[in-house]
């Protein structure tokens, strides 16, 4: 099964704080049929989301993800920096997060982030988690990276999980390595892309998905040049 054509960006980071459960919950509410969010791992090899490797800007807490506990890490807020009516959001385990994708009925796109240096072991653990865990209601996670060798390490562990390799602009080896990962499809950014990268994507065989659009103009205009779903911060603009 696809992913379906707008996938919220980060949960809705729009309208709620990024890679928080109560951003899941915000793009169910506005109809997002999948979320996208990221991954990275704790001290104690615990797969997290939060985007950034170190915690200043979406948490109240400093210095690297990857040098904290669990237990660190759950000690500190990550929505009041968005707005004060989010304070005592927590940072979510990806094992708590499928729970919810399965209350929700709402699909993902997991994006493996991982620390400079952990590439492979946070591919193996993101992987082997979702492999062991993901709920059956739901359609099989995308399991995408800006680094092929989580997405090799991902699929290791878990071959049967489809893939996509995350790009900021089409340029260099993008289709060698789709090729030799096994990758269902692109994702890349909106601000470079142009509708002649589009058509080469789509010559290449594969599917193409846009980040991060947050305007219906924008989006209208991908979709026109064979885009398969975008990704954004706003899922109800584009929806």
């Amino acid at each position: 099964m696809n992913p379906p054509r707008v996938i919220g960006h980060r949960g809705a980071a729009g309208h709620a704080p990024e890679n928080t459960l109560e951003s899941i919950r915000t793009a169910a509410r506005l109809g997002a049929p999948w979320v996208e969010f990221d991954v990275h791992l704790s001290s104690d090899k615990i797969p997290v989301l939060i985007h950034d490797d170190t915690l200043d800007r979406t948490t109240d807490g400093k210095g690297a993800v990857d040098k904290n506990s669990l237990a660190d890490l759950r000690s500190l807020d990550a929505g009041q920096w968005f707005a004060d009516q989010f304070a005592g959001e927590p940072i979510p385990t990806l094992e708590e997060t499928l729970l919810l994708l399965a209350t929700l009925g709402v699909g993902a796109n997991v994006e493996i982030k991982p620390t400079p240096g952990r590439e492979i072991e946070t591919g193996h653990a993101v992987a082997r988690l979702l492999r062991e865990q993901w709920p059956s209601v739901l359609p099989p996670p995308v399991l995408s990276s800006f680094k092929p060798e989580s997405l090799a390490a991902a699929r290791e562990v878990a071959p049967h999980l489809p893939r996509a390799l995350l790009i900021s602009r089409l340029s260099g080896d993008w289709a060698r390595i789709l090729r030799e990962l096994d990758c269902t499809a692109l994702h890349s950014g909106h601000k470079r892309l142009s509708a002649s990268d589009a058509e080469q994507v789509r010559r290449a065989g594969y599917p193409l998905r846009v980040y991060t659009v947050n305007e219906r103009a924008i989006s209208d205009r991908l979709f026109s040049w064979g885009a398969e779903a975008i990704i954004s911060d706003y899922p109800d603009r584009i929806l």
